[in-house]
């Protein structure tokens, strides 16, 4: 990989000579400016504004525009006589936890090279030194004609480095965060949870960019002279207010059917009894045929629930006395015909009751 940046890494009284290598590439397609009528292409140029004449590269330099808008040439002689100490050393001022890092502070990567065979030494402690206390450095180095931070860690058995902003680039968040008060209930929590949990991890290198692919997939058939049918775009974040439930419910069952998982209603356990629906057909009105005969049957069950009265009327009585006594007169005579000579028991004798 072709170096950006030759100097050394100063570690206290240690000095590491160093290349600078980019550690990311951009792999976004760039498109070119051109003419609708005739498909030219559009190219700008570097006109002076005083004598209106086109310049090569070589004919401009840099100046600060001042507030009232005269320009004040500055040479790279100039930059380069600044008494800056990081104008060619990355020095260290602090080791810290990886954690006291905001990510926000986070900006371009590179790595760190050893520069030469002497540099393999004092590369590799630094790099052991790094690993075993668990921590990075923060350092300060100068590029692009301007100071900044930068922060070193291990990845590997590379020294890698991460541009950081300066603390004053960083803009309060406040007012970014939704003003009206919202109460989040357990419910929703724990929808929450089971989708982070189904979810799960994912491997880093499996991920790619799907629109990148578009375009180049775009760009093959325009030259290929194919058409790609129109993909129908995703309504699913629209903007609209949807069940919060809901939503994430419908989101823990597709993240389920898409890692192979049967998917489960939220809440529910995959043993639990299906309820069954009957429908009742053929119901009749209330005041039809079938209503009055419930209602007669219901009157003849309290009819016989009534209680007896305890007393019956005279007449009733007293002809009840008269057949029970002409009942015992005519079983008296039956007896006496049927049987002439009757057997005489004796009394037994009474006890008399003790006092």
């Amino acid at each position: 990989m072709r170096s950006i940046w030759n100097g050394a890494i100063s570690f206290g009284l240690v000095s590491i000579p160093i290349k600078l290598v980019n550690a990311t590439e951009n792999h976004s397609v760039s498109f070119r400016q051109i003419h609708l009528a005739d498909g030219g292409r559009i190219r700008y140029r570097k006109v002076c504004e005083i004598d209106e004449q086109e310049v090569t590269v070589a004919d401009i330099g840099k100046a600060y525009e001042d507030a009232d808008g005269s320009m004040i040439p500055i040479t790279d002689e100039d930059l380069s006589s600044l008494p800056l100490p990081t104008a060619k050393t990355i020095e260290i001022v602090a080791f810290v936890p990886a954690a006291s890092i905001d990510p926000l502070q986070m900006d371009a990567a590179y790595y760190l090279s050893a520069n030469g065979v002497p540099a393999a030494k004092p590369y590799t402690l630094l790099r052991e030194a790094l690993k075993r206390s668990q921590k990075v450095a923060v350092a300060k180095y100068a590029l692009r004609g301007r100071e900044r931070l930068g922060m070193l860690r291990v990845v590997d058995d590379v020294i890698a480095m991460h541009g950081l902003l300066w603390p004053d680039e960083i803009r309060s968040p406040e007012g970014v965060a939704p003003e009206i008060e919202v109460t989040v209930r357990d419910a929703e929590l724990d929808l929450a949870d089971a989708l982070m949990a189904t979810l799960g991890e994912v491997d880093m290198d499996s991920l790619h960019d799907d629109y990148r692919e578009a375009v180049e997939e775009l760009i093959a058939a325009k030259a290929d002279g194919r058409t790609l049918e129109t993909a129908q775009a995703d309504a699913s974040g629209d903007g609209k207010v949807i069940d919060l439930i809901a939503a994430l419910e419908n989101s823990v069952r597709a993240a389920k059917a898409a890692r192979g998982e049967e998917p489960e209603a939220a809440g529910e356990s995959a043993d639990a009894p299906v309820a069954k629906v009957t429908s009742l057909t053929g119901r009749k009105k209330s005041g039809g045929t079938g209503a009055k005969k419930k209602a007669a049957a219901s009157t003849k069950k309290t009819a016989a629930k009534k209680p007896t009265p305890s007393r019956a009327p005279a007449k009733k009585t007293a002809a009840r006395s008269t057949a029970k006594s002409s009942a015992k007169t005519t079983a008296k005579k039956t007896t006496a015909k049927s049987d002439p000579k009757p057997t005489t028991k004796k009394a037994a004798p009474r006890k008399r009751a003790s006092a």
